[in-house]
Order: C-alpha cells, then sequence, then structure tokens
C-alpha cells in the first residue's frame, strides 16, 4: 500500500516507510521492520521512537523485547481534523495577514525566484490577475523541466479568462499558438506579436499587476522580481512601443 501521503501529516518519508512496514507486518519486531525497509537499525528505533510519541505505533514487551504494532487508524483520522481546523484558524487570518504585509512592504520591493517550484509558485500568482504582458521568447520553456508543468499552467490560464499579450522573439511561438492562427488566439484568450529581429534576448518579462519579472529559463530557472507601480508603467512604455509595431 502506497501511504506517500501521509506525509501531509508531517510524516518524514523515514516514518512513513517504518508504519507501514509495521502496518503489514501486524506485530512485528526491530530487526523485521529492517529487513522490510532495510532502513539501519539505529534508525529506525528513532523513528519507531517517534511514530510512538504521535500515537501511531504502540509496542508491547515479550520475553524482554518490544513487539511493535500500529494503533487504530483512528488516530490518523484524528491528527487529518486536527490539521484541517488549524488550516481553517489560518485562513480566517490570511486577511490580517495580507493587510499587516500591505502596511510594512516597501514603495519598491525585490525578490528573487530560484529553481522550477519557485518559477511555479510565480506564475501561480499571475493567474490571480485578469492579464498578464510578456516580452521575450517564451518558447525557451520548452527546453526546460517546465515544460509539461507550462502546458498545464496555460490549460488553467485559459479556464481562468486570464488574458496573455505575448510580445515574443522573432519567428518563435508557444506550441499551438502559430502566429496566423488568429481562431486558436481567440479561444486561448491570447495575443500574439513579434519584436523585431535585432532584439531577440534570452531574458523574458512578464508583468502583472504591479510586479515586473525578468525570467531565465534554464536548468535552474531563475527570476528577478520588482514590484514598483513606478517601474512596472516603465516597462509597459517600451511593451506598447513595440507592441505598435507590424509584425
Amino acid at each position: 500500500m502506497n501511504l506517500k501521503n501521509l506525509k501531509e501529516l508531517g510524516l518524514s518519508e523515514g516514518q512513513i516507510s517504518v508504519y507501514s512496514a509495521t502496518l503489514d507486518l501486524g506485530t512485528s519486531t526491530l530487526n523485521s521492520i529492517h529487513e522490510k525497509t532495510g532502513i539501519e537499525r539505529r534508525n529506525i528505533y528513532d523513528i519507531l521512537n517517534k511514530l510512538i510519541e504521535r500515537g501511531f505505533i504502540s509496542y508491547t514487551v515479550e520475553n524482554g523485547k518490544r513487539a511493535y504494532q500500529c494503533t487504530s487508524p483512528s488516530n490518523v483520522l484524528e491528527e487529518i481534523k486536527r490539521k484541517k481546523e488549524a488550516l481553517d484558524i489560518l485562513e480566517k487570518e490570511t486577511s490580517k495577514i495580507m493587510n499587516m504585509f500591505n502596511l510594512s512592504k516597501p514603495k519598491i520591493r525585490a525578490e528573487v525566484y530560484r529553481g522550477d517550484d519557485a518559477l511555479k509558485a510565480l506564475l501561480e500568482e499571475s493567474l490571480n490577475y485578469k492579464e498578464s504582458f510578456w516580452i521575450g521568447g517564451n518558447s525557451e520553456v520548452y527546453n526546460t523541466n517546465l515544460k509539461a508543468w507550462f502546458n498545464h499552467w496555460m490549460a488553467r490560464r485559459v479556464e481562468k479568462r486570464h488574458m496573455m499579450y505575448d510580445l515574443v522573439d522573432h519567428g518563435t511561438w508557444l506550441d499551438g499558438l502559430k502566429p496566423n492562427d488568429k481562431a486558436a488566439h481567440k479561444k486561448s484568450h491570447y495575443q500574439y506579436c513579434a519584436l523585431p529581429k535585432n532584439l531577440a534576448s534570452p531574458l523574458i518579462i512578464v508583468i502583472f499587476g504591479n510586479k515586473v519579472a525578468q525570467v531565465l529559463w534554464s536548468k535552474q530557472p531563475f527570476a528577478f522580481v520588482l514590484e514598483s507601480e513606478e517601474i512596472k508603467e516603465s516597462f509597459m512604455k517600451y511593451f506598447h512601443y513595440f507592441w505598435k509595431k507590424p509584425k
């Protein structure tokens, strides 16, 4: 049985492996858990103690040795219930957190995003707005680990009716959105325009809200983000200048 979702309760991979082995074995010894998981004995002992503290495993002493068994799965359900309650409370507090964040943030805010998960978070945030403006050769994303994810992101963007204005490097386009396919563009809430040939650059600029993200698509994608209404408006002037030019 695959119990990897127990990580949502804060269990490590080792704890999940030991819990799963104990569940499968019924009543088990340290040796039998070691044989089933391949985890070092001293690590198993530490893991078992943590699972005992969490109420997921209990033990009895037989002939001077401990015999381990899983407690009732109702304990797992109780953990889930407690986590849900804590998340519900946190959700109610988010408006206060947002107010504090907005009051304390500087006029110009700078952030660095590095790695796949960080770039995913940045683009997910952009979907909270009705539109985004892109400058550069976005097709480079298809040469990264984010290729499949980006296609899913594009689909969610369409579902949200988020308009994407794409000012691309000359001669490039996104999958399924060729330059002259007006029907596909309209269906995908997408508009296309190309930069002059001599302005190709590996740097992508994404503008949404008051944020200007400068993105490099690579094996470890990177983004430098400035949040400022003034800076955003400056970049939008460049965007509109080239958007008006003939393709």
